[in-house]
């Protein structure tokens, strides 16, 4: 592109086809080890494997590279507490009234009701905020593009880099989630994405039993 500056892809590595194909499948496999769970252990976890987990997760591609994107990591025990209660509170109107029947019945296989105790119990929340646009050194608005979709894949690649790393993951959404702007003093331009609570799995925990669609009811090749 006119002005910009390019330089030569020289990180890229090349693998022999017989390589490519094992990596691929212990990728593929490790993968599929990957579970949600709803009960974490209260252990801590070193602060700098979730540093480099973002470190990865911002790697991401985004729309015209803005990077919309912005992770508040929460290990307050106060900041927890605060953030469980507003999300039980949303949780409440959305369970008792919010959510239809058919909703409810979508649910009801994986167990989950208005309490949230892992909320408080993890040792880290990460709030994923989507920055809906920039602003300049001149305090003026800069146009981001793709916002949802950029956020989504460096979110994608964080919940994978977690796994990768040792750590349980969970996604919690609670909606509407304005609590959290509040809570963490977030500017008016970052609209929260979701939470990603992450930490050591609890000893003995469980996960529904539940199977995936047929791979080849989601891919279709041409």
């Amino acid at each position: 592109m006119a002005g910009e500056p390019f330089r030569r892809y020289a990180e890229y590595r090349e693998y022999p086809v017989a390589e490519m194909q094992t990596r691929a499948r212990e990728f593929r496999a490790e993968l599929q080890r990957r579970r949600t769970v709803r009960e974490f252990a209260d252990r801590p976890v070193p602060p700098e494997i979730i540093r480099e987990c973002l470190r990865a997760a911002v790697t991401a591609p985004s729309g015209a590279n803005k990077q919309p994107w912005h992770f508040v990591v929460v290990a307050d025990p106060a900041v927890k507490r605060r953030i469980r209660a507003a999300a039980e509170e949303e949780e409440r109107a959305f369970y008792r009234r919010r959510a239809s029947e058919e909703w409810l019945e979508a649910l009801a296989p994986l167990g989950t009701d208005e309490q949230k105790p892992f909320l408080e119990t993890a040792p880290y929340l990460i709030a994923v905020f989507a920055v809906s646009y920039g602003v300049d050194e001149s305090d003026a608005r800069t146009k981001h593009y793709y916002v949802k979709e950029s956020v989504g894949i460096a979110t994608g690649m964080l919940i994978t880099a977690l796994h990768h790393a040792g750590l349980a993951t969970l996604t919690h959404t609670p909606s509407p989630m304005g609590f959290l702007n509040d809570i963490l003093e977030r500017p008016d331009n970052e609209k929260p994405f979701l939470l990603l609570v992450t930490g050591y799995p609890a000893k003995g925990v469980q996960v529904p039993d539940l199977a995936r669609k047929p791979f080849d009811r989601m891919v279709t090749f041409r």
